[in-house]
């Protein structure tokens, strides 16, 4: 009973969350209603992105409260966060996982690899860009980007 009085005496104990972002979304976000089911695609990067991608749904900066939700299948998802160079082995299977997400769908590249290739400019095994390979809706840069501005873009996405 101690536990359950100091509960509700407390109250709720959260940051306030920071102001809508200013950003016109995308034309193909506006279908998704404030919500969006993101599927998170490595094309071939070094997982310094994927380590950010976590955090920014962890529980600190928790994308889920703004309408961003991880899901296990592209036919599921509605955004796909896709991060790294796009390797000569990953460019067929980004190119069918783009078809079998349904529509509307936006394509987000996520880090300074998938926007220019980054580090891995030039290299034998790398088809190049994301935008070379699949349209991209939405770019996050940074080498990692910050998780915050990805939960920015998210945010940009579902307009919460």
């Amino acid at each position: 009973m101690n536990l359950l009085r100091k509960i509700r005496n407390t109250g709720r104990v959260a940051e306030s969350a920071p102001p809508r972002p200013v950003a016109e979304p995308p034309p193909a976000a506006r279908g998704l209603c404030g919500s969006a089911q993101v599927r998170h695609v490595d094309a071939g990067s070094c997982n310094g992105c994927e380590i950010e991608i976590g955090m920014a749904f962890g529980p600190v900066c928790d994308a889920e409260r703004y309408g961003a939700r991880l899901v296990a299948s592209p036919r599921h998802a509605d955004v796909l966060l896709v991060t790294g160079p796009v390797t000569r082995n990953m460019a067929e299977p980004l190119r069918r996982t783009v078809a079998a997400t349904p529509e509307p769908r936006l394509v987000v590249a996520v880090g300074d690899c998938a926007l220019n290739c980054g580090e891995f400019a030039g290299g034998y095994g790398v088809e190049g860009a994301v935008s070379e390979v699949v349209p991209v809706d939405l770019e996050v840069p940074g080498c990692p980007p910050e998780p915050a501005k990805i939960v920015v873009a998210l945010r940009t996405v579902t307009g919460r």
